[in-house]
């Protein structure tokens, strides 16, 4: 009895902290993202704004960033794919000796880090612009043509890994009888190796899409004078983070959250249609439940709270309570100011020197006040009278 006690606390005490650990700064991050703080925290607690989404927005660089990113993530996952692909399709037709050969060569990339890909990429590439005479104006010298060649060298291995463990579960019976029954290998390819292999090319590009977005070691480097979402935060956060970054991440964590519902909706539903249990599932007997539970519906659904979230946000406004904030911290100030004054005693002014002559000419000097001994008196460069 106490055993199993003791077992069942250290199991809760465990989970506690694991989930802490794994959530604790996003719900640290989310919370921070409202506070009116010019820095990320939680507390002293200032006021609720949303004035960081706005801030973040407004932010140039990041947004013409997360454009390149994007444009750069497109024709990295448009690469990718068919490069990818062919890999995977070439390691299932060729022999067991020379597939690991392959198979070495081409998870390669991979296994090298991203700092030698880079730079990798700019010798290779301006080697062969100077070979065909093209200067600095060419397309081998622009920093997005250099991104996206970086990042598809080992991207692609990534999409490849996909498309292999797929292929392990495929019959190639099936493409056999295609031919035999007067299909061209074309055919056979489209009409029955592409549908097979439809959730692979979902996942390999959702996966090469966000490899592609996230990459900075690479990217740092070929980019050149362009930027990427990430190498447009990575500067900002050198030279100082403010509460934006955080609601950068309440965006993040938002979409993440939409795609995973809807994800589940899918999957949910596609098991009831194996099983044949969606006309006697309850929630399929209404139009209005089934509505609500295709996938379709849950992500309309939720893009429209986050709508309207996003626009009662809008609508807020906090200025009078920062206002306010700003007095009182300016009375504080002040407060502090005057017994900073009242407890420091008021120091005696120096008597300033005399430096006019006190004592007659040719007077001793130690009886004199002046702390140069005279040396500027009115008859002191005066000529001495021989006796």
């Amino acid at each position: 009895m106490n055993r199993g006690t003791g077992s069942g606390s250290f199991s809760a005490t465990y989970s506690l902290l694991f989930f802490a650990f794994l959530f604790g700064p996003l719900i640290i991050m989310v919370i921070t993202a409202f506070n009116s703080s010019s820095f990320p925290r939680i507390t002293p607690w200032e006021c609720f704004t949303t004035d960081w989404f706005g801030v973040l927005i407004g932010n140039e660089r990041l947004m013409q960033g997360l454009g390149t990113s994007v444009m750069i993530g497109i024709g990295v996952m448009a690469l990718s794919l068919p490069v990818g692909l062919a890999g995977a399709l070439a390691l299932a037709e060729i022999s067991p000796r020379l597939r690991s050969t392959l198979y070495a060569v081409l998870i390669t990339p991979i296994l090298i880090p991203g700092v030698v890909l880079g730079i990798s990429t700019i010798v290779f590439w301006g080697g062969v612009a100077r070979g065909v005479g093209a200067g600095y104006g060419s397309i081998f010298y622009n920093g997005i043509f250099l991104t996206l060649l970086g990042q598809v060298t080992f991207i692609s291995a990534y999409s490849m890994l996909i498309f292999m463990a797929r292929l392990q579960r495929f019959d190639p019976t099936l493409t056999e009888a295609a031919l035999d029954l007067g299909a061209t290998p074309g055919q056979a390819f489209r009409r029955i190796m592409l549908p097979f292999l439809r959730p692979a090319i979902g996942s390999a590009a959702f996966l090469t899409l966000l490899a592609s977005f996230e990459n900075y070691n690479t990217t740092v480097f070929t980019i050149l004078s362009d930027s990427t979402f990430t190498t447009a935060l990575a500067s900002k956060v050198r030279l100082g983070t403010d509460p934006s970054l955080s609601a950068l991440a309440v965006i993040i964590i938002a979409i993440t959250l939409i795609g995973a519902m809807v994800h589940e909706a899918h999957i949910r539903r596609q098991e009831l249609l194996k099983s044949g249990r969606v006309h006697k599932s309850r929630l399929y007997a209404h139009p209005v439940t089934r509505a609500l539970t295709h996938p379709a519906g849950v992500a309309a659904v939720l893009v429209a709270m986050a709508a309207t979230a996003t626009w009662q946000g809008s609508q807020y406004d906090s200025s009078a309570c920062v206002a306010d904030l700003a007095a009182q911290k300016r009375l504080v100030q002040e407060r502090l100011l005057e017994e900073q004054r009242r407890n420091t005693p008021a120091a005696a002014p120096a008597p300033m020197p005399s430096f006019a002559p006190t004592t007659t000419p040719g007077a001793p000097a130690a009886s004199n006040p002046s702390p140069f001994g005279g040396a500027f008196g009115v008859d002191a460069l005066k000529p001495k009278t021989q006796p």
